[in-house]
């Protein structure tokens, strides 16, 4: 049965709560509102061309670029524009590596680190690096002391996510980075930081990061916008083409979605700690109405403060988390199973791997992230679709 026909069978339910804002997400009509006059009234021009309609378009990248820089507490000009966390992970990765080969061989990613930075890094092998994965413990924080054993003075690189995508686990990023630092001063350290912007605090001011990611689409901005925070690092182009008005990434950027990269910042940020406290509160709320009212059953990551506010992910035992999502789209709950980055390839999560779940757990896992926009009587109507959707999974399973 195709896609359309499913979704013709099953017709669109009466209730819908999205919640697989890890993949992707609506927009807020204030943030579709900014971008509008970028197609075709103000700043359509190219952005380093000198003409009204290019100044125009150069000046959102200079506002966006400042609104940045003050809510990491860093400066404007390490500002770099892409178009996805994945393009700039790449670019942090590969275009490091190649730039300061000299300097040593090898690079170290956790091991449960985003896709978009494990994949670019074994590629390196190729070139003759050495990747190495640190290890994490049963809740998905990084070794420190592991860690500390396996930078040396040949460590080039070392990438850890501030807060992993899929089980929410908030990297002690200081202790880290500090580690890294004591052991090889030139070590280059860089951080994706998609899953933490907006969610928990950033201050590069004290955190002695080199690189650092950042996504539109995981604050409810458009897709097509991101950047690559660059300090004092030397990093070398990895695509070839024409230079705008940045030398890191060629071509001409995309000005209306970083108008509404913009406008979902500030809607963000705009009482910060309140919509942060909220998620908390909800998110907390659904995992005790799930975990307290479906047997067997076990949170991946930590909790409390900790976990990032917006992430929920249980694992169920004797249920498919295919079936499972199919089952809860039905009722109109949307999410994700196992890994978000690998849903239509039925492997286990790397991560989930990682932490020590075995391969049945991994399979049966939800993810679930909520936004500041959700209400307390959606997350009791998920609740319930999960436990009802559960029990009838495992009523005709043969396990």
């Amino acid at each position: 049965m195709s896609v359309r026909d499913l979704l013709r069978v099953h017709g669109k339910p009466t209730r819908e709560v999205y919640l697989d804002n890890e993949n992707s997400g609506w927009v807020p009509k204030e943030v579709v509102e900014a971008m509008l006059p970028y197609f075709n009234s103000i700043g359509y021009g190219h952005p380093s061309i000198t003409n009204r309609p290019g100044w125009e378009a150069f000046e959102v990248l200079e506002e966006t670029s400042e609104l940045i820089a003050e809510t990491l507490r860093g400066d404007k000009e390490d500002v770099n524009f892409v178009h996805s966390g994945t393009e700039a992970n790449n670019l942090a990765i590969v275009g490091s590596a190649k730039a300061n080969r000299g300097k040593g061989r090898k690079i170290i990613v956790s091991d449960i680190e985003h896709y978009s930075v494990l994949l670019p890094a074994i590629s390196l092998e190729e070139l003759g690096f050495k990747v190495v994965r640190a290890p994490v413990d049963e809740r998905g924080f990084v070794l420190a002391d592991v860690l500390s054993e396996l930078v040396d003075r040949e460590t080039l690189l070392v990438s850890v996510g501030m807060v992993n995508h899929e089980i929410g686990t908030i990297q002690r990023m200081r202790e880290l980075v500090e580690t890294v630092k004591d052991r090889n001063p030139n070590a280059i350290f860089h951080t994706d930081a998609c899953d933490a912007y907006a969610r928990v605090p950033i201050d590069l001011s004290r955190l002695d990061v080199d690189m650092l990611t950042l996504s539109s689409h995981k604050i409810l901005g458009p897709k097509g916008a991101a950047v690559l925070y660059v300090r004092e690092v030397e990093v070398q182009p990895i695509l070839r083409g024409a230079l705008s008005s940045q030398t890191l990434w060629p071509g001409v950027e995309n000005v209306p979605a970083i108008a509404g990269f913009r406008k979902a910042i500030e809607l963000a940020f705009n009482d910060l700690e309140e919509k942060v406290e909220r998620m908390a509160s909800l998110r907390d709320f659904l995992i005790d109405s799930i975990t307290s009212s479906v047997s067997d059953c076990m949170l991946n990551g930590p909790s409390g403060r900790e976990r990032a506010p917006d992430n929920v992910n249980i694992s169920f035992l004797r249920v498919e988390g295919e079936a499972l999502t199919v089952e809860l789209s039905m009722r109109g709950v949307y999410v994700s199973s196992g890994s978000a980055c690998t849903s239509r390839i039925l492997e286990p999560s790397h991560v989930m791997l990682a932490i020590g779940r075995k391969h049945e757990e991994a399979h049966g896992s939800l993810l679930l992230k909520l936004t500041r926009y959700h209400e307390l009587e959606e997350m009791r109507y998920v609740s319930e679709q999960v436990r009802e959707s559960v029990e009838r999974l495992r009523s005709i399973s043969p396990l």
